[in-house]
C-alpha cells in the first residue's frame, strides 16, 4: 500500500483535470474505488477520467442504472465502466452486474468493502469536502450525487492510495 497523491484540489474544474491526469496512468484491468460523501466530486472525477480515456459520454452518475459502460472513441482505446454501488447490498450483487474488469477501466463509487477478492491491485480514492459546503447543482443529472458548484465550489482533499503490485512503479504528478 502506497499513497500516490494526497492534496487539495481547489475546484470542480480542478477535479476534472485531476481525473484527466489520472487517466494517463490507467489501462485495461485497472480498478478505482471512490469514497466520499454526497457532492464530494466522485462523478466529476470520473468525468475527467472519461475525458482522459477519450470515451463516449457524457459521463454522468449511474445511480439509477447501477453501471454504465462508455466505449472508447478511438481504435485501441479502453472502455470505462462507471459503477454506483450505493444501492447494492453485497459483493454478490456487484458480481451479478457482470462487469468486464479485465478489459476495462472500472470506477466504482461507493464500492468500499464490495471488491474484496475482485482484484490484486486497485486504487482507493478518497474525496473529502468541507461539511455543509455548497449546494447541489440544480442542473446536475442526478441530484442524489450532484457535484457542488460555484459560487460555493469549495476545495476538496483527495487521497489516492495504491494497493498491489500494478502500482509499485507509478507516481502521480
Amino acid at each position: 500500500m502506497a499513497v500516490l497523491f494526497d492534496g487539495e484540489i481547489a475546484s470542480s474544474e480542478g477535479m476534472e483535470r485531476f481525473g484527466i491526469r489520472l487517466a494517463s496512468e490507467l489501462r485495461a484491468g485497472d480498478l478505482l474505488v471512490l469514497t466520499g460523501p454526497l457532492g464530494a466530486g466522485k462523478t466529476t472525477l470520473t468525468r475527467g477520467i472519461g475525458a482522459g480515456l477519450d470515451v463516449r459520454g457524457p459521463v454522468a452518475s449511474p445511480t439509477f442504472v447501477l453501471a454504465r459502460t462508455h466505449p472508447p472513441l478511438g481504435e485501441g482505446g479502453v472502455p470505462l465502466v462507471h459503477v454506483d454501488a450505493y444501492r447494492l447490498g453485497s459483493a454478490a450483487e456487484l458480481d451479478d452486474l457482470d462487469i468486464d474488469f479485465d478489459r476495462s477501466v472500472v470506477v466504482v463509487e461507493w464500492g468500499s468493502g464490495f471488491l474484496d477478492g475482485v482484484a490484486e491491485s486497485w486504487l482507493d480514492v478518497t474525496i473529502e469536502r468541507p461539511v455543509g459546503a455548497g449546494a447541489p447543482d440544480a442542473g446536475a443529472s442526478d441530484a442524489t450525487d450532484a457535484d457542488v458548484t460555484a459560487p460555493d465550489d469549495e476545495p476538496r482533499r483527495v487521497t489516492v492510495v495504491a494497493h498491489g503490485p500494478r502500482w509499485s512503479a507509478v507516481t502521480l504528478p
